[in-house]
């Protein structure tokens, strides 16, 4: 597995406790972002090291997660129906980036918009949705920081599914093996820093 890993009791004492953070695994050319499919989606793009095949749609929204334990507690460790193939895929930087530049959020932000109508306006033309929802520990308790993630659809979807990637792995037997000593001091995961957001956009 390439992912760096770490103790998670040693990353959870340096990470914010709280406020809108995004945090991840990257270098300074990639981003690992996170998925969950049924095995037919996850293990074709393991095999192919991109997204497609003949369950693979680019007809719908595709949500990715750069924050692991995120991703955990929306798959259950991999043991939900049909997210039970949990793929780790690193993106090019300047991508994720892109991604980012890109987002308009789910619901209406009056610190961003004049409007309601503006807004709206902006979610019919972007193919990036961002939504900040409360982080989750290990055993899926609630946290007060927020944790990012976004959908992606259209062209952007498109080149996510094949372009962009630098690398892809399906990680899920590393998942399930942490996943049973998620309530202990033994944990693992893979290492994640704050996220560092340079651009303006």
């Amino acid at each position: 597995m390439r992912l760096r890993t770490e103790a998670h009791a040693e990353q959870k004492a340096r990470w914010p406790a709280r406020g809108r953070h995004i945090l991840a695994q990257f270098d300074d050319e990639t981003v690992v972002v996170y998925q969950a499919y049924r095995p037919e989606i996850g293990h074709w793009a393991a095999e192919h090291g991109h997204f497609g095949g003949p369950h693979f749609s680019l007809d719908r929204m595709s949500w990715v997660k750069p924050n692991f334990l995120w991703m955990m507690y929306r798959c259950g460790w991999a043991s939900k129906d049909g997210q039970e193939v949990v793929l780790a895929v690193w993106l090019r930087r300047s991508a994720f980036d892109e991604i980012l530049a890109a987002a308009v959020p789910s619901s209406y932000d009056r610190d961003r918009y004049a409007t309601r109508e503006a807004w709206q306006a902006d979610v019919a033309r972007s193919n990036v949705r961002l939504q900040w929802d409360p982080d989750h520990g290990p055993s899926g308790a609630p946290l007060e920081r927020r944790a990012i993630q976004l959908g992606l659809r259209g062209p952007v979807l498109a080149s996510y599914a094949k372009d962009w990637i630098v690398h892809l792995e399906d990680i899920s037997t590393f998942v399930r093996e942490q996943g049973k000593l998620r309530g202990g001091d033994s944990l693992v995961t893979p290492r994640e820093d704050v996220y560092p957001i340079t651009s303006p956009a």
